[in-house]
Parts: structure tokens; sequence; C-alpha cells
């Protein structure tokens, strides 16, 4: 795989294609993504972080926020319990594979005088309108926010400058606020960002992941665990929107070579697949079994997340 393909592979958007081109012509080019610490990582973050990795492998500095005060603004927690939170999910990172770049928790650096003075600079030219549009997808409680949720997105600006990062990575849900990046931060005589962004994928039911309904694999899971709620996962016969096809591609198939099916021979015998392509059209042409699909897809899961099992522990 060539770096660009590498690069943009399993993203819905590049912002723009061309910049992207002429970033991967540099010697040294810098990306980073942000994460509120949260009590569980699980297959929600690992989009990101599959996609970090592929980033750090095709030469990219590679920089991860730990954004404890952006936690604490978005009603989180304290500032003692998401510090506590970012280091666990530090090494929850570290155990997907995550290693080799540059770890930063964003309280060491964001209540610096002149991070400060950039964020009141910022929310100088922005509007409250332009804010909170920003927020609808990323803040909590969003149809009655604080004026901390307003001031989040411009920090968020501000730690792309301040992090002198050239590219910024994010789910789909952040391109509004890194479309801000974009506008505002030349006017402050800093470069505008590189935005790439991949997709959010469906909670185990088809709907929205959230934790409150408990419709995601955390990467600490158990093997037992993983197994239950696979079986449990939605799976209809479309391709599009079914959650288990999007574990598999965007999982599974970045982390491993090859993907086992195993059935009894009367239902055709075992099946090895080598891409996600041919796995998707064996699928769709009922050449695979819902079942058979989603005991494949959890056996594989259990191979990719033991190396972060064993770390934690």
């Amino acid at each position: 795989m060539d770096t660009y393909a590498r690069v943009i592979r399993n993203t819905v958007e590049v912002v723009t294609e061309e910049e992207l081109r002429s970033l991967l012509d540099r010697p040294v080019r810098k990306v980073y993504a942000g994460y509120e610490p949260s009590g569980e990582i699980h297959l929600g973050h690992l989009v990101t972080i599959n996609k970090l990795i592929d980033l750090r492998d095709a030469g990219f500095e590679v920089t991860v926020l730990l954004a404890d005060l952006h936690a604490f603004l978005n009603r989180k927690g304290s500032m003692e319990e998401v510090k506590k939170l970012a280091e666990y999910n530090r090494r929850c990172f570290e155990g997907l594979g995550l290693t080799d770049i540059k770890y930063v928790l964003g309280s060491t650096f964001q209540l610096s005088p002149e991070y400060q003075i950039l964020v009141h600079e910022l929310s100088q030219a922005i509007t409250l309108n332009r804010a909170r549009r920003s927020m609808d997808e990323v803040g909590r409680q969003m149809d009655n926010p604080t004026v901390s949720q307003m001031v989040y997105p411009i920090m968020q600006m501000a730690d792309i400058a301040m992090l002198g990062v050239d590219a910024a990575l994010g789910g789909i849900d952040q391109r509004k606020i890194h479309m801000l990046a974009r506008e505002y931060l030349p006017t402050k005589n800093y470069p505008s960002p590189v935005c790439i962004h991949v997709p959010i994928l469906h909670g185990l039911d088809g709907k929205k992941m959230s934790s409150s309904q408990g419709n995601y694999i955390s990467v600490a899971e158990s093997e037992e665990d993983i197994r239950k709620k696979m079986k449990k996962a939605f799976c209809p016969p479309e391709i599009e929107d079914n959650p288990v096809l999007q574990v598999l591609q965007h999982h599974i198939f970045p982390r491993l070579d090859t993907v086992l099916v195993e059935r009894p021979e009367k239902f055709g015998g075992n099946r090895t697949f080598k891409t996600y392509e041919e796995m998707e059209q064996a699928y769709a042409s009922a050449g695979i079994h819902p079942a058979d699909l989603k005991a494949a897809v959890a056996e594989s899961l259990i191979t990719i997340l033991a190396p972060v099992r064993n770390y934690l522990k």
C-alpha cells in the first residue's frame, strides 16, 4: 500500500486532498488527535487509533492530546477525575499499539498565558452562534449549553496552533470545529490545518453508540463478553449501516491479514478471506450466514484486543 492510500483508507473526508498530497511531500509532517479522557476505551475510539497508526507508519509525527481540560469543560468530571482517566486511556492506547508517538496532557500547556491570549483573541472573532453550531455533534446536554461548552471549540482551535501540527484527525462529528480552525487560524498567523475525518460507527444494535445503552465493546472486555455481545449484534442482510461489517472493515482488516470463517462441512466448511471487499461480497451474495460472520468477527476481535488486555494487567 502506498503512502497516500494508507493515509486515506477508511476515511470519509480529507480537507483538502490537494493539501494532503502536498503535505506528504514534506520531510517532516505532524498530525494530532484529541481525546476527552473516558472510563471506557471502546471500538468507537479505535477508529481514530487505527488511523493514527496508519499515519505514524506513513511517516507522520503523531501527537495524542489527552484533553483533560476539555473533558472538564464538557461536564465529564472534576479535573482530578479526568486526569486519572487520562492516564488510564494512555495505557489503553499503548496496549493497542499506539506507541512511538507523543502523549500530551492538555492542562500542561492550555493554562499558559500564550495559549489563553490566543483563546481570547479567537473568541472575539467567532460568534456565539458559530461556536454553538460547532458543538452540536460533540457536546453534552446541548439543549441547555454552558458558557464553558462555547469555549470548548475555540480551545480546540488553539490546540492545533500551539501543538504546531500540520493536520488534525477526528471523527466526522469534529468537522464543524475543524472548519472553524481552517477559517480563523490564518487570521492569527497560524497555518490552516489539513483535516482528516473518519466515520462515526454504529453501536452493536445498529443505533448510535452510547455508553448509556451499552451497545459497544470495550478494549478491556473479556473474551466471553465479546462473544456474547457480538452474538446479539444487529446484522441485517444489507451491507449499508451493518454494524458487524463496520467492525470488520474498520477494526479487523486494518490489523489482521486474514479472517477465518469456521463452519461445518455441510454448510461449506471453513473459508479464509484476505480482504474486507472479498468478505463483504461473500456476505452480500449470501455466501456467509450472519451467525458465522458474527462468530468470525468475535474471534478476530479477541485476537486484536488480547495485547491491550494483557498490557493493562
